[in-house]
């Protein structure tokens, strides 16, 4: 029989093989790094993605933010437009009342009573004058307190004097004034 030997053959198996190991291997290598590249790559790209989102929305805040300054602003603008405009229409509304008030004022004064100063804190009226007698006082009392315009006096001082055989009693009034809605406001309201 012939001697045929095989041991060539099969080393050259083995290394026809070891060759195709370190190819697939170095491929996969290959293979491995590019997929370990692409999801780099693709984690990146959507870290940059969000970082834009981010700035993105931070400047939106910022405009937001300046709108709503400016809308504060506006605001208090318009709190104090309408706080003047509330002042000019109740300066409106009580332009006529003084002139009830004066016309009232002479209207309830009786004869011997005289007026020399009236004092007005905002509704309140202090009045200061001279009567020929406390009975004149009470009438002038009286009739404030019947008046429209005027309510609830109150007698501060009352001091009886004498002057060239007269007598005369000096007083102090306090009067609040009321807030009567006349015919031609309401209507233009």
């Amino acid at each position: 029989m012939a001697k045929i030997n095989l041991l060539p053959w099969r080393e050259e198996l083995r290394k026809a093989r070891q060759k195709q190991f370190a190819f697939v291997a170095a491929g996969a290598a290959v293979f491995a790094a590019l997929v370990v590249v692409y999801v780099h790559i693709y984690i990146s790209g959507m870290i940059e993605d969000q970082n834009r989102r981010n700035s993105f929305l931070k400047d939106q805040i910022k405009i937001v933010d300046r709108q709503i300054k400016e809308i504060q602003e506006l605001e208090k603008t318009k709190a104090n437009l309408l706080a003047r405009m509330n002042v000019i229409q109740q300066l409106q509304r009580s332009r006529p009342q003084i002139v009830y008030l004066f016309d009232d004022l002479v209207k309830t004064l009786p004869d011997g009573v005289y007026l020399k100063k009236i004092t007005q804190k905002g509704g309140e009226l202090t009045m200061e004058g001279v009567a020929q007698s406390n009975a004149r006082v009470s009438a002038y009392m009286r009739n404030v307190d019947a008046s429209d315009w005027l309510q609830n006096p109150r007698l501060e001082v009352i001091q009886s004097t004498e002057k060239e055989k007269e007598r005369a009693a000096s007083f102090k009034l306090h009067v609040r004034q009321t807030e009567l809605k006349d015919e031609q406001g309401e209507a233009s309201q």
